[in-house]
């Protein structure tokens, strides 16, 4: 299908959405790690529209800077101080496209699962056809809330009637208004400068201008389907809208070959980026910006978000990273945390029930189970046995542990940074490490081992009369002491 040339779209996305029952703006709520907001623009944008006007009302400075921040200069924005109707939301955008005389193409802001190829479909059709507007319609089994679409007896639009102002027939109509039309710019500034307010609502309704386009000429109307067109009204809507969207994330990720355990229980959102031969077990979420290489196999309940993990890297079932970057071959796992700034070099572990922050981990390393390593610069080869933890903050400041290549730790060590392991060095376990330790050396810092023998004997013993001491009855008469 050719895309039309020439269209600028204007979105509809200045309502506060008092349902959602929330401080933030309804279009600033996220499905798949984007805003409602911004899958409508990016849907018009698919569509081949040259730019975006979006009229923004409540919360207008937190949605022009997400926009500014994700579509620059081909997104701007009109306010809309006074919520007066849908009509006089197009009039504001109209007041920002004083230099724009063709096409307009208008949608909403709240709907997140509008495909750009029903947005091109209903533009090209109204260009076809010559028309001053074009509309999408769809059906529904139970059409409340919606407009319903009146057509005449030759089966051509007419109008349509919200249903606030709807006779009783006008209601039983299952033929609803989803809100997407196509329009040329000159006869809408005309159509919109005669709205008027008189109605039920008592608002300037963008809908009574398919009435007027009517009179002028016939009104192109396209089929669509509510499951894609559906808005988001409430929490409820959202959660619904977010699991359509998942769905179609993964099935389009499946079809370019990567493998799922169980799709239905996986959350991708959308600016992941998930290459053929990867394999995502069940209960995995990707969040943010994840980038998952050829042969990575994410394993159950991982938590990953803006996490890279490079070819044939696993990550083991119920760990969480952020901010993270797993090297080719790669372990970590399981239930391990990857705080943000860790880098794991190609080979390098990090076992289960660990901690890295701000680490860097070389080639063939290892952090075993029960460590936590913050503020580290780990090289090659290196060993660090269970429980050892970098003492890196000291109330103020955070300091920095280096191990050189082939450094060997011993378990339940502590290194009190900053201080650095020479290459090949050794740390006994149970040392804890205030000074620089040189290349090749032992550092061991513990207390020396005494072993008194028949003490633990004596022990239970005397442990033992204690308690049997204060179990005993104390012979007192029970009434003793008693007041009277």
């Amino acid at each position: 299908m050719d895309t039309p040339e020439g269209f600028v779209a204007i979105v509809l996305a200045a309502g506060q959405g008092t349902r959602m029952k929330s401080a933030r703006p309804k279009v600033l709520h996220e499905i798949a790690g984007r805003p409602l907001v911004h899958w409508a623009v990016e849907a018009a944008l698919e569509a081949g529209v040259d730019r975006c006007v979006v009229v923004i009302g409540h919360g207008a400075d937190a949605v022009e800077a997400s926009l500014e921040e994700r579509f620059g200069g081909r997104v701007t924005t009109a306010v809309q101080a006074e919520q007066r109707g849908t009509g006089h939301a197009v009039q504001q955008a109209m007041a920002a496209l004083d230099d724009h005389a063709g096409p307009l193409l208008i949608l909403y802001g709240d709907c997140p699962l509008v495909p750009s190829e029903q947005l091109r479909a209903l533009m090209t059709a109204t260009t076809r056809e010559g028309a001053a507007l074009g509309l999408v319609t769809a059906a529904l089994d139970d059409p409340t809330g919606y407009g319903r679409i009146l057509r005449d007896a030759r089966g051509r639009v007419v109008a349509i009637r919200e249903q606030k102002d709807c006779s009783r027939d006008e209601r039983a109509i299952h033929e609803v208004n989803p809100g997407l039309y196509a329009v040329d710019a000159g006869f809408l500034r005309e159509a919109i400068a005669a709205l008027g307010d008189d109605n039920a609502q008592g608002e300037f309704y963008l809908t009574d201008v398919v009435a007027a386009a009517a009179k002028q000429g016939r009104v192109v109307d396209v089929p669509g389907d509510m499951r894609d067109l559906r808005g988001v009204n409430d929490r409820a809507d959202l959660a619904e809208c977010a699991r359509v969207r998942r769905d179609r994330i993964v099935a389009a990720l499946a079809a370019g070959g990567v493998g799922f355990r169980d799709p239905s229980t996986v959350w991708i959102d959308a600016e992941c980026v998930v290459e053929a031969d990867a394999f995502v077990d069940a209960g995995v979420q990707l969040r943010g910006r994840c980038v998952v290489r050829a042969g990575a196999h994410i394993d159950a309940g991982a938590v990953l978000t803006d996490t890279r993990v490079e070819a044939n890297a696993t990550v083991l079932p119920y760990t969480v990273t952020t901010d993270a970057t797993l090297g080719a071959h790669a372990t970590v796992g399981p239930f391990s945390h990857l705080r943000p700034g860790t880098v794991l070099g190609p080979g390098s572990k990090v076992g289960n029930f660990s901690e890295t922050k701000k680490t860097r981990v070389g080639a063939g390393s290892k952090v075993n189970h029960l460590s936590y390593v913050g503020d580290g610069d780990i090289g090659e080869g290196v060993n660090i046995g269970a429980g050892t933890i970098f003492c890196n903050y000291d109330g103020f400041e955070k300091h920095t542990t280096v191990l050189e290549d082939g450094v060997f730790i011993g378990s339940d060590s502590q290194l009190v940074a900053p201080v650095r392991v020479g290459r090949g060095a050794y740390v006994a376990s149970g040392t804890t490490v205030t000074r620089d330790v040189p290349p090749d050396a032992l550092a061991i810092a513990r207390t020396r081992q005494q072993n008194k023998e028949g003490f633990a004997a004596r022990l239970r013993e005397r442990l033992g009369a204690r308690k049997s001491h204060a179990k005993a009855p104390s012979g007192r008469d029970p009434g003793e002491g008693a007041p009277r």
